[in-house]
């Protein structure tokens, strides 16, 4: 059976700008302000589901979605990091984080694994896939969304590192259960048009 899943990332909190460790926190005044302003630019879907976390729900909510709270959307577990600068946690733990990075089965702040998220993540992708024609539109951190990709495109769990998820933007896959197509980052709100300045002959 095919599906359409569609991510939304939320907009930016303090955590974001500060380069934390996802902690839960609401929205600040111009994340809000942009997800109002994106609102319009949100496709319709069938099911509508949202990260538990004060920043996805804020976000649904922004953007005028009467969103369900889905757990399987739960933002990546970090353990006694959550809510922590990264490079004080790198200053202060330099081994653990570097193996962290390089090894997607650790989890050195007792959380949740790389290899855990994705497993995760790709366990209710495929359970999203139950009927013809489906739509799911959620708002997902961005960790989720990149969980999501490495899963669909079955690509070595390291190539998360190198998948970025700005806020407010949307990521689409279509398909069925081991075979997904993924549409990457068109921002919701359109760019603004440019106007050519006439030449003077």
């Amino acid at each position: 059976m095919t599906a359409r899943v569609m991510l939304v990332s939320p907009a930016v909190n303090a955590a974001l700008r500060e380069a934390r460790f996802d902690g839960d926190a609401p929205l600040d005044r111009s994340g809000e302000r942009s997800a109002r302003a994106a609102a319009a630019s949100v496709p319709r879907s069938g099911a509508v589901l949202s990260g538990p976390s004060e920043r996805c729900l804020g976000t649904a909510a922004a953007l005028g979605l009467a969103a369900r709270a889905e757990p399987a959307l739960t933002g990546w577990d970090l353990g006694r990091w959550s809510g922590r600068r990264l490079d004080e946690v790198s200053a202060a733990e330099p081994a653990a984080v570097a193996g962290w990075i390089g090894d997607p089965s650790a989890a050195p702040h007792g959380g949740e694994s790389l290899r855990a998220l994705v497993e995760r993540v790709g366990g209710w992708l495929e359970g999203t896939t139950g009927g013809e024609g489906e739509s799911v539109l959620a708002v997902a951190e961005p960790a989720v969304v990149r969980a999501a990709v490495v899963h669909a495109l079955a690509l070595p769990l390291e190539a998360f590192w190198r998948l970025d998820v700005a806020p407010l933007v949307l990521t689409e896959l279509s398909g069925r259960s081991g075979r997904w197509n993924v549409r990457l980052g068109r921002p919701l709100t359109a760019p603004p048009q440019s106007h050519a300045v006439p030449q003077s002959s």
